[in-house]
């Protein structure tokens, strides 16, 4: 074990000007230029005041020279940018013909039925040639295009013709390119093209592994995460181990700790080792391609190298806020960006806390047990300084990524330097490549199961406060929680069973009452997912047919696993609201595999700019495509057969244009099961309502998922003409939208009710006349 070092103290003298020019860069990067010149001017003005002899004047004068740094970079940025016509070309939607230089790797957007995929490439535009006339420029765009965007590569200097648009959203990129035609123009350079080979030898190399390290042994190293199955993708989200999964600080940490061993054995003298280590570096991003992420890991590793080192202490806080600074200038759109913002806490976390938290850690272990402390100390500070930001992405406090990344952090180390192994005899021993891509594989084998198992946890997550509220909230807390520490310590180790009695009874307040297993028997369920719709009807056999999967993963996951339902054969997306799509990743986790997935076929993008709410067609095809799952779009007339579970499709037969196009477009399923008859309904509205009841020939049914939560808008006809006997509302508790309405109550008299805000999970037994009702 290393020897404890000595303390150092920190010099953070320039970390609150870096802080304040990333806060205004952040503020004012989408700001008129008039606005960015009048900030930069006051902040130029103020620079001078610096070198006054007033106490004070020089953290202000630095202040103003971080900030007016900052600034100057987002003008340069802007100012090549929006050199040349694209911005107003594509506001007018004008058909050009540009040449460009690719600029990152093409990834697949979406997979619509009956059409072929779609990819998402990112060019740099060097030349136009719209309305005549031909411009040099230096513009970032955004390119989508078909399978021929596939062979694209990394630096190729290409020619596209197609139409501009502006991009949805204010970013990093000028405009959109639809192309419809491409044509390569001249390969990448020669360095390029070794690193693409040195890229597919990876790829080769570990093709042969299981599914999981197949995938995470490329992302660990080199951050291509391609070949990654959602299941692990979604379960390394839920347990915050995202970091792992693409280029990130502690990957260049492992690199740089790597080259400084081999600079040691092949005795480089100590003077030029920095030069060497820098060099081993920029191979790596290169590797990795430099792109802007990649470069902020690179910075950020080599900044978390320094918080590692207690003699290097001292200029730890001035080279992070240094990193901040030249990022910003490399790319000023990183102060908006999720990733920078936690790469850059977590490293200041490393800075203030981990040493000091490791060597306190290191005095109370046993000799042998002494290096745990450091493998805890720095995923622990790193996740006290991120946690408040992660409550922005999702309203819940991870309970299992403290424990989740300490077990992964043995064996991240040796699979991304045996992962490197492979990228260097790829090209020269391809079995031996072979060989040590099974030694990459393992250890990445384990961390995809540590997550797997974390994920699976029961109470993993604590939920929190959404939005800003949330992260006030946390990082209270948090101040609580460290300055307190200490007293809390000496309370434990003086009044053990009363800290056991608090323990057990903050358990009680906190961890809820595992729910009940269902009773045997049952063929429907109507999960309780809030408000939306998830619906399982279910084969004695074991056949699954799932209706719409609700608006949030864990919800729709946690309902399956409660009922044991580890197969799917059918999904039914009604339509791609996010209330009955969104929770489709959640039901792909916890190992369950799915035969299809059904979707509507009336083509929703009908309904923009009739102001209704936004479709989620795109990334949940985008998610079925990424799993590989089977997907079409169904009509009127269609049979479907799972089982002893019959369904026919009787909506849509057309697309309605009155109303809402999405709501009225719902899938409706007159669906046989259990003796019984059911019909769902989906979000239809009340001129879908009428459609569907002039195509009824036998109206009458044994059960009715109410339309669209219960909402006023309801066909009565349909209502009165399918005369159910017990009638399923899949509803959140105190929803903004009334539902249900008291109108549409009205309607179901004579009915059975259940509400899942009400009756939580909704279980239908027996069969015909004998159908009974339970819930859990």
């Amino acid at each position: 074990m290393t020897p404890l070092r000595e303390r150092a103290n920190l010099d953070v003298r320039l970390l609150v000007p870096a802080l304040v020019a990333w806060a205004t860069t952040a503020a004012l990067i989408q700001s008129p230029t008039n606005l960015v010149l009048g900030v930069l001017g006051t902040a130029v003005a103020t620079v001078p005041v610096g070198f006054s002899s007033r106490p004070g004047c020089r953290a202000i004068g630095l202040i103003a020279l971080a900030t007016a740094t900052a600034l100057v970079g987002v003008l340069g940025h802007r100012a090549v940018a929006d050199a040349g016509p694209i911005a107003a070309l594509a506001e007018r939607g004008s058909s050009v013909r540009v040449e460009a230089k690719v600029a990152s790797d093409p990834m697949p957007v979406r997979a619509r039925p009956g059409s072929p995929p779609t990819w998402r490439v990112r060019l740099q535009v060097n030349r136009i040639d719209a309305r005549g006339s031909t411009t040099r420029v230096r513009t970032p765009v955004l390119a989508f295009g078909g399978e021929e965007f596939t062979a694209l590569r990394w630096h190729e200097r290409v020619v596209l013709a197609g139409r501009l648009q502006p991009p949805q959203r204010a970013g990093d990129v000028v405009a959109v390119l639809r192309a419809n035609r491409v044509a390569r123009v001249s390969p990448a350079g020669p360095a390029e093209r070794v690193v693409e080979h040195l890229r597919t030898g990876l790829r080769t190399a570990t093709s042969g592994l299981p599914a999981d390290p197949a995938g995470l042994v490329p992302a660990l190293v080199i951050g291509d995460t391609t070949r990654m199955p959602t299941q692990l993708e979604d379960d390394m989200r839920a347990t915050g181990m995202t970091h792992l999964n693409a280029v990130s600080g502690s990957n260049v940490t492992v690199v740089l700790l790597c080259i400084q061993w081999l600079a040691g054995a092949l005795r480089v003298p100590r003077r030029y080792r920095l030069v060497f280590a820098l060099v081993g570096l920029g191979l790596f991003v290169l590797l990795c391609r430099p792109e802007p992420s990649v470069i902020r890991a690179a910075a950020m590793g080599v900044v978390g190298l320094l918080a590692l080192r207690s003699g290097a202490r001292k200029v730890g806080a001035p080279a992070l806020a240094a990193a901040v600074l030249v990022l910003l200038l490399v790319d000023p759109h990183l102060a908006r960006s999720f990733g920078f913002v936690l790469s850059a806490l977590a490293t200041l976390g490393l800075l203030l806390f981990a040493r000091r938290w490791a060597d306190a850690m290191a005095r109370r272990l046993p000799p042998r047990l002494a290096p745990l402390a450091e493998a805890t100390a720095v995923p622990l500070a790193a996740q006290v300084f991120c946690a408040p930001i992660t409550v922005l992405l999702q309203s819940s406090v991870s309970l299992v990524g403290l424990p989740a990344n300490v077990a992964a952090a043995p064996l991240v180390p040796i699979a991304t330097v045996a992962g490197v192994l492979v990228v260097c005899t790829a090209p020269l021993l391809p079995p031996a490549a072979v060989a040590l891509a099974w030694v990459a594989g393992l250890p990445a084998w384990g961390i995809a199961l540590i997550a797997h198992v974390a994920a699976a946890l029961p109470y993993g997550s604590l939920p929190w406060l959404p939005g800003w509220p949330g992260v006030v909230t946390l990082v209270l807390a948090i101040l609580l929680a460290l300055t307190t520490a200490p007293w809390w310590l000496h309370q434990l180790t003086r009044r053990r069973w009363s800290a056991g009695a608090a323990g057990i009874t903050a358990l009680a307040l906190v961890v809820p009452v595992p729910s009940p297993s269902p009773p045997p028997g049952w063929f429907v369920a109507m999960c309780d997912v809030g408000q939306g719709d998830a619906t399982v009807v279910r084969d004695p056999g074991g056949g699954v047919l799932l209706v719409d999967t609700g608006p949030d993963p864990d919800a729709v996951d946690a309902c399956l696993s409660r009922l044991a339902i580890g197969h799917i054969d059918t999904i039914v997306l009604t339509h791609f609201h996010a209330d009955h799509v969104d929770g489709l990743s959640g039901v792909l986790r916890s190992g369950r595999t799915v035969g299809q997935v059904l979707t509507t076929s009336v083509d929703q993008q009908d309904a923009a700019g009739k102001g209704e709410e936004a479709s989620r067609r795109e990334p949940t095809m985008e998610l079925i495509a990424r799993s590989r799952l089977p997907v079409r779009a169904v009509v009127a007339g269609e049979n479907l057969v799972i089982g002893s579970v019959r369904a026919r499709v009787l909506w849509p037969a057309r697309t309605l244009t009155d109303g809402s196009v999405q709501n009225n477009g719902s899938v409706v399923l007159d669906v046989h099961a259990g003796g019984a008859r059911l019909l769902f309904t989906g979000d239809i509205e009340r001129e879908a309502g009428a459609a569907v009841r002039r195509e009824l020939v036998d109206g009458r049914f044994d059960v009715l998922k109410v339309p669209h939560h219960g909402s006023a808008n309801q066909d009565a006809g349909l209502i009165a003409a399918v005369a159910p006997r017990v009638c399923l509302i899949g509803v959140g508790a105190d929803n903004d939208y009334g539902h249900p309405a008291p109108r549409t109550l009205g309607l179901l008299a004579g009915c059975a009710v259940l509400r899942t805000d009400r009756d939580g999970t909704i279980l239908l037994f027996g069969s015909g006349d004998r159908l009974r009702v339970g819930a859990v």
